[in-house]
């Protein structure tokens, strides 16, 4: 530490401190630019928060329950649209659900069990970040469960949604679709990021390795299970503020809310929602066009 002295005797702040506030206010600016951007490059979906909140407002005054399902490929861009989504909500009236492994006592009840505890209540939304969909994609990939458990979730699955559905929840399924390349390369800015790194699994280092075997689980997913009453919507997400910004008004146009701003475009990009026939069909296509051995 270098100290000096002035005129009066007294000694000055030493030019280690001097530097350390020059670094410290430094990383403020650096943190401040950073907010901006954030708040520049999401500033398309705040009239769409607005929305959210009036429709908030109206479950709540109709007591209407609200599930929306976040499904997908890791990577895909589920969990930073759930943040958009929720950033301005009342938190007394939502909930983001992550369940992780069943424990002991779960792998014994009724396979929906432990997502029906976490269902809402009147005038609440819940936000499913990947759901009982787990039995239709991750668990038969990686062998978490067996194809018989597999298959009686498919033969179950139809008639749970639509007795949900039936008796007033506002049912919404999200799928996110990113493709291998973008994938990949998210993988590796998670890897080389330590802010991001805790995202990177084990199971995310496999997903490549795997790509095609998700590839079917989601064509079977789609075929069997995007019904009337529960229809699934692809979220085309290899660009995240589209995916993010399409998301809010799938959301919004499930419910008729009061208060809707009429001055919006709350019309989705076509090229970004796909229903979930259309992309079945698109799979199809691809499928005949490359070979069924290639899924």
């Amino acid at each position: 530490m270098v100290e000096t002295a002035g005129q009066d005797g007294h000694v000055t702040e030493s030019t280690t401190e001097l530097e350390q506030l020059r670094a410290e206010v430094d990383q403020l600016r650096s943190e401040r630019d950073k907010l901006r951007a954030l708040l520049e490059k999401d500033a398309p979906l705040h009239p769409f928060q607005v929305e959210l909140l009036k429709l908030q407002r109206h479950l709540e005054a109709q007591q209407i329950p609200m599930i929306v399902l976040f499904e997908g490929r890791d990577a895909s861009g589920k969990g930073g649209t759930i943040r958009r989504i929720t950033r301005f909500m009342n938190e007394k009236r939502f909930r983001v659900v992550a369940l992780g492994r069943p424990t002991d006592a779960q792998k014994t009840q009724w396979y929906f069990q432990r997502y029906v505890t976490q269902f809402p209540s009147g005038g609440e939304i819940v936000l499913f970040d990947r759901s009982w969909y787990n039995r239709a994609l991750v668990e038969p990939v990686f062998g978490f469960c067996t194809m018989d458990d597999y298959r009686d979730f498919l033969k179950g699955v139809q008639g749970f949604e639509k007795d949900l559905v039936r008796q007033g929840t506002v049912l919404v399924k999200l799928y996110f679709s990113v493709d291998k390349a973008t994938q990949a390369d998210r993988f590796a800015r998670r890897k080389n990021d330590p802010l991001r790194q805790w995202k990177l699994s084990e199971i995310d280092l496999q997903a490549q390795e795997h790509w095609d075997e998700f590839t079917e689980m989601k064509h079977r997913m789609l075929e069997r299970t995007s019904t009337s009453a529960a229809p699934w919507t692809i979220i085309r997400s290899n660009s995240k503020g589209k995916a993010r910004l399409n998301a809010m008004k799938a959301i919004l146009n499930a419910v008729d809310y009061d208060g809707r701003d009429r001055d919006l475009d709350f019309t989705p990009d076509p090229a970004i929602v796909i229903p979930g026939e259309a992309e079945l069909d698109r799979m199809d296509q691809e499928r005949d066009r490359l070979g069924r051995s290639l899924f």
